[in-house]
Formats: C-alpha cells, structure tokens, sequence
C-alpha cells in the first residue's frame, strides 16, 4: 500500500520521545503507507535526532525517512553531512536530509536562528560535500568520503528569507507558513524569488507543506492539546512579523503576546493560552488538519486545491500521537487514494 495519490503524497514527523516509541511510530507510517517518516531534531525534549533515525532505519524497509528538522547551529554542517551520508547508508538510500534555520534546539541553547544569508551558505555547503565535491564554508575548506549517492537536502522555510534560501539552493522545501491559497502564493512567492536569483527553474523543488495534525473520533478530543504544538509552531511561523505574514491586524497584538510567553519545552506548554489570547481558530484553520477522520478528509481537500498538494504533518505534541497516525492511516488515506 502506498499513500501517494495523484493529488499529492502525505508523511508525518513526530518528536523521538524514547527507542521503543520511535521504532513503533516509524514501522506504524512504513505499515500504513505513508510516503514519508520524519523524525525531529528537539534536544531538551527528546532522544537525540541521529539516534533516533537508526532506530527508524533498522525498523522499517521501504519508507523514506527523513531529518524533519535538523539546524546548522547546534551541529557544524561538516558533521551533518557525515552524519546523513552514514545513516543514508545504514538505510540504503532512502534518507531526505531536512536543514531548518533553528528553532527548539537553537532556543534551548541560547542560541540564535540561521540568518538567510548564513542558511543559504550552510545548505549550498552541505549538499556539495553530500554530492562528493570539496566545499567552503566560512572560509574553511571541507570534503569527506564521497557518498554511495548524493543526500539530498530539503530547506525548511517559514519566513521569505528562509524560503528564499529554499529556491536558491536545495533539492526541496519543508514549506512551514499556512494551508490557505493566500499563504500558498506568498510562500511560492518566495521560493521562485530565490530560484529566479539562483537561475534555477522555480518548480525545480520537490515541495512539501507542514501542517499539525489531531486526529480523534471525537473532535473536542483532537482539539483538546492542539494548542501546543499551534503555540510552537506559530511563534516562528507568524511570531517574528505577523501584519507581514499575513495574520489579520485585529489579532497581532495577541501574536506579540503568544511569542511573549510562549516556550519551546514541552513540559511547560500550556494548551489553554492560545484559547485565552483569541488565536486558536485562526492558527487551527491555518496552520492544521484536525478534529475527526471526516473533518480531517475536508480539510486535506481544501489544502489540496488551494495548492499544499504533498502534506507533512507533525504529530509531535498530539493528544496521542500513535493513535493520530494510526486513525489517520486507517479512515483518512484511503479515502485520499480513492478520490483524491
């Protein structure tokens, strides 16, 4: 079985909570039909990423795995590059390597996000060393062992300096900025500026679209924690510029609060604050697919037409993310396949 349709294909990524959940998560997409398994890069709050993927590799066969995300702050891009030739390997060439700007890992270090222009660098430098050639960055000259093939790199965006980067450089997007036909035109937007810059052909990229999934025969049930991972990923998504990103000017300043006190660590999240602010509709509607199997069919159609076709879901912080995965497996992917 396989989830890919002629109207898009669908995968999941979750937070590699301990070895047990990850081989069960990783063998349930692989079982189900999922096109793709991701797995995040979320120190503080999980197993390590690299770990992780070599549990996901030795449990599953065909699906493709992925790093959805990893960062060029928290590793050297060199040791990056090493790290998803060797589990590439370990796989036997099924691995998508996924770069983001920073988020969780970056945050709980200290640290600061990828500029664009130091995002740009860092993905043109990993995808060459990935490819077998010698490549500089920051002024410092890398090769390693040429790879049995060449990793490809995906670029995570969310703002249009990141996307921008995105169509400049690598091989696809983890497009991370809303469902809506409006978020789909400024985000392309972004990615044919870069490609244009670039000289590159702006359908060039294999694009996938990610979104936050919550699945329950009972929608009260699907919303019940939704507001976790919508508090996680807007902070980035809209947090930094909301009138710019689209966020309709009667709930910024509630945009500027969320990013005020919202966290990046699980055990402190608070699911309630997005209901308290007034922007829990608003992210669901852009950022989610969510509530029953039936809600959720409707909700992947329209996402679909409005032009986020391959859907990448993130099931991290779900009520229950095996049920999630599984419910969604079972009643929303065949009726995908059958109509589309």
């Amino acid at each position: 079985m396989t989830a890919t349709v002629a109207s898009g294909r669908v995968g999941f990524f979750f937070w590699p909570y301990d070895p047990a959940y990850s081989a069960r998560m990783a063998a349930l997409g692989e079982r189900l039909g999922y096109d793709l398994v991701g797995v995040a890069d979320t120190p503080g709050n999980a197993m390590d990423l690299w770990v992780a993927l070599g549990v996901a590799a030795a449990h599953t066969e065909q699906v493709t795995l992925a790093a959805c995300v990893t960062n060029l702050i928290s590793r050297h891009p060199l040791v990056t590059a090493s790290s998803a030739a060797s589990l590439d390997a370990v796989a036997g060439g099924r691995f998508i390597l996924g770069i983001g700007t920073g988020h969780s890992a970056a945050v709980s270090a200290g640290a600061r996000p990828s500029a664009p222009t130091a995002f740009r660098d860092g993905i043109a430098f990993t995808r060459a060393l990935l490819a077998g050639e010698r490549a500089t960055f920051n002024g410092i000259a890398s090769a390693m062992p040429r790879p049995a093939r060449a990793v490809p790199v995906y670029a995570a965006g969310s703002g249009p300096g990141a996307l921008a980067a995105a169509g400049a450089v690598a091989d696809g997007a983890f497009i991370n900025y809303g469902l809506q036909a409006e978020h789909v035109e400024r985000a392309h937007a972004s990615l044919a500026r870069g490609a244009e810059a670039a000289g590159r052909p702006a359908d060039a990229l294999d694009e996938w679209w990610i979104a936050c999934l919550d699945v329950s025969e009972r929608r009260e049930d699907a919303f019940a924690k939704l507001g976790n991972i919508l508090g996680f990923v807007a902070a980035y998504i809209v947090g930094p510029d909301p009138a710019g990103r689209g966020v309709p000017a009667e709930l910024v300043p509630a945009v500027h609060e969320m990013r005020r006190t919202y966290t990046t660590r699980r055990a402190d999240m608070d699911p309630a604050l997005l209901h308290r602010l007034g922007l829990f509709d608003y992210l669901r509607r852009r950022l989610a697919i969510a509530g029953t199997p039936d809600d959720c069919i409707e909700q992947v159609r329209a996402a679909r037409a409005a032009g986020a076709r391959n859907l990448m879901f993130t099931v991290s912080l779900a009520a229950d993310p095996e049920r999630t995965v599984e419910l969604f497996g079972k009643e929303v992917l065949p009726v995908l396949s059958r109509s589309g």
